[in-house]
């Protein structure tokens, strides 16, 4: 457990870089990537040669006997809400960090891009039930807020539930968000729900995962516990075939995330902890814009 000193020189050292990385590489990418509500009216001025007929304002043209022209501008303000799993799973970590500890930083990341480009941001924390809610607002002490929370919640359950978290949003906000979904996401079943919450708002799901999920090390037999079941096994990873079958069924639940994505109308990005999360999120904002 971190003391107070901790927790407050952490949440400091990540609102340092999440600063340093927007102001130097997401600003314009994060502005480009997601557009406005709209278009809102701004002024009236008289009308140039080669203004579109289509925004000519009769009425005031009519009353100084001369054309003005109606002038627009993107409606900027949006709303990100942070989906973030801090199941029992998010514990697990092999190298540089933990699944938990990744999540935690792009969440900075992202708060603050939105905050540094004035739109609100909030925050769901759940596992298998709602842990905890955050309404969006703006502000720097709103984003150190997010951070904290993210950085020291622990979940009082240690399952997973994307469909309850999905659901809780939408019955939440009403209008439409960008929704970041941080999570590694070992839950079978939430297709339904992303497609719902796809419909009403602009989702991105963030597939966190770390190398050994991926690979296990040939370090003979292994002890096991399943972190959100507790479920003990033991694992012989000396057997070439088991050592297979692990990566196979990784990448089996990778391309099962890609479809479900995929047919809700979302996106995904997947980042292994040993990663450069900055790269791929830039290379996504960009990809976007």
């Amino acid at each position: 457990m971190l003391t107070t000193a901790e927790i407050f020189k952490k949440v400091k050292e990540l609102e340092i870089k999440s600063k340093k990385l927007t102001r130097h590489l997401f600003t314009g990418e994060y502005h480009s990537a997601f557009k406005g509500k709209g278009m809102a009216f701004k002024e009236v001025r008289e009308y140039d040669p080669g203004d579109d007929i289509r925004f000519i304002d009769w009425n005031v043209s009519a009353r100084f006997n001369h054309p003005f022209s109606k002038v627009f501008e993107e409606e900027r303000e949006l709303t990100m809400m942070l989906l973030v799993d801090i199941s029992a799973s998010a514990l697990f970590g092999t190298v540089h960090t933990r699944k938990k500890d990744l999540v935690t930083e792009i969440g900075a990341v992202l708060a603050f891009s939105a905050i540094s480009n004035n739109d609100k941001v909030g925050a769901v924390l759940f596992t298998d039930t709602i842990e905890k809610y955050i309404p969006p607002k703006k502000g720097r002490d709103h984003g150190l807020f997010i951070v904290r929370e993210l950085l020291t919640l622990e979940g009082k359950k240690k399952g997973t539930n994307i469909t309850q978290a999905l659901r809780y949003l939408n019955n939440t906000t009403r209008q439409k968000c960008i929704v970041f979904v941080l999570s590694d996401f070992l839950d079978p079943s939430f297709s339904d729900a992303l497609r719902v919450a796809g419909k009403k708002h602009d989702v991105i799901g963030i597939k966190v995962y770390d190398p050994m999920e991926m690979e296990l090390p040939n370090v003979g037999l292994l002890e096991v516990e399943d972190a959100e079941t507790g479920k003990i096994i033991q694992v012989d990873t000396g057997d070439f075939l088991v050592r297979k079958e692990h990566q196979q069924e990784f990448f089996r639940h990778s391309d099962w995330c890609k479809q479900v994505f995929l047919k809700a109308g979302c996106d995904l990005l997947h980042i292994a902890t040993k990663e450069d999360y900055v790269k791929v999120l830039q290379k996504f904002f960009i990809g976007r814009s």
